[in-house]
């Protein structure tokens, strides 16, 4: 009998195998942890919550987890990444708890949120920072058995540290986003290149001779200009942050406020992790035509109210994921995936190799949580960095590459001020 779930057709299971195993072929770093957690068991009798997109890459993980010993309840980080069939093998196939439907609404969404926190969880996989949002202002009484968790995108950590300083969290948080190889390959890597794809997907546009402007250049965001650039786009950068900015300048792009911006983007994307990026009045300055897109974790960076109201009519789905606003003068404004996750709604997310660091991270990191259950106080962390060495390390080794090691002497002398 399968384990307790709520997914689209169980049917679909076979499907979702065959797109795990693919998925799982690009995942050599992963697949070896996994080997060693089955022959450890270091997460027997560990009961995790996860909100995640349920995606093939995910899936990987999640069985890696299982082979550790954990036992998973899964619901969707957002209605527009899940995979049917992927989430059907989790439940048929792997043994894994999945709750989430592709385009599943609002009330559906909040309900298993709620539903993966009914097993009463000793450790949480957040991916937006929902599940401890939901933990510390409606299920506060779960709160004792926690031992903590893991937050793998930029906008929970933000969450997180900003319930850290108002000395509200009351759970050891790792922040898993914040590694030099999430950081590295999902961030600047993945989202660049899985930004562009759902770009390419929903409009089948050309970027070569158009301007992109790339709001935020974080991590995300300068992956996304330095793919856009390789496409033959010209690139804008808008910024908040003056060092970040001096960056993108010294690196070759324009940079200008979003009100300059916007009247000469022809695509423009929003990877900020904040809200209101594109207001009411950059709406105003836009190109008949523009396309707007989001590569931020939640549907706020666009003021989509604003939109809402300025236009005179809606086409819905003029191409899959991909909406059309008719303002009043005329003008036509494209929004794609909702603007929601655009990587994820119009395109299957980073592709697996990346995700392979990201999720072997989060795999070693959940084993240290229990392991170090005893000695963690709340607050967010750091991933230990023996962690990411190691994976870094791993990665390496699965592409066949091989690095120096520091003489005895070397190591005397960084170690020492006498020279």
């Amino acid at each position: 009998m399968a384990v307790p779930h709520d997914v689209a057709d169980l049917g679909l299971a076979q499907a979702g195998v065959r797109r795990i195993d693919w998925a799982e072929r690009a995942m050599p770093a992963l697949r070896r942890i996994r080997e060693r957690f089955a022959d450890q068991r270091p997460l027997a009798g560990v009961r995790i919550a996860a909100c995640m997109h349920v995606t093939a890459e995910t899936a990987n993980a999640l069985c890696t987890l299982r082979a550790g010993g954990a036992d998973i309840a899964l619901a969707a980080s957002n209605p527009l990444s899940t995979q049917d069939d992927t989430a059907a093998a989790l439940v048929a196939e792997y043994g894994v708890s999945v709750y989430a439907r592709a385009g599943m609404d609002q009330v559906s969404y909040d309900r298993n949120l709620a539903t993966v926190l009914e097993g009463s969880p000793h450790i949480l996989l957040d991916d937006g920072c929902d599940l401890v949002n939901i933990v510390h202002r409606e299920r506060p009484e779960l709160l004792p058995g926690i031992t903590g968790g893991c937050e793998q995108t930029t906008t929970g950590v933000i969450r997180l540290r900003q319930m850290g300083a108002e000395g509200v969290l009351q759970l050891p948080m790792v922040a898993v986003n914040d590694t030099a190889t999430k950081r590295m390959f999902d961030n600047r890597y993945g989202t660049g290149q899985s930004t562009i794809d759902g770009i390419m997907r929903a409009t089948n546009a050309m970027l070569a001779g158009r301007t992109l402007v790339v709001a935020g250049f974080g991590y995300c965001g300068r992956g996304l200009a330095e793919r856009a650039r390789g496409m033959g786009a010209r690139v804008i950068v808008t910024e908040v942050d003056p060092v970040k900015a001096l960056d993108a300048v010294m690196q070759g792009y324009t940079v200008l406020p979003m009100e300059q911006a916007a009247a000469e983007g022809d695509v423009l994307v929003t990877v900020t992790g904040n809200r209101d990026v594109i207001r009411a009045e950059h709406l105003a300055q836009l190109k008949d035509g523009a396309v707007l897109a989001n590569s931020g974790h939640f549907d706020v960076e666009i003021d989509l109210n604003a939109l809402e109201s300025l236009a005179v009519e809606v086409r819905r789905e003029v191409r899959p994921q991909t909406d059309e606003y008719v303002l009043a003068d005329g003008r036509r404004i494209v929004l794609l995936a909702e603007g929601r996750l655009l990587n994820l709604g119009a395109a299957e997310g980073h592709p697996a190799a990346v995700m392979d660091t990201s999720f072997s991270v989060q795999a070693l990191t959940v084993a240290w949580l229990v392991d170090n259950s005893d000695d963690l106080t709340p607050g967010v962390l750091d991933v230990p960095d023996p962690i990411d060495v190691d994976v870094a390390q791993l990665e390496l080794d699965a592409l066949g590459v091989g690095i120096d090691t520091l003489t005895p002497q070397q190591e005397d002398y960084l170690h020492s001020w006498r020279v």
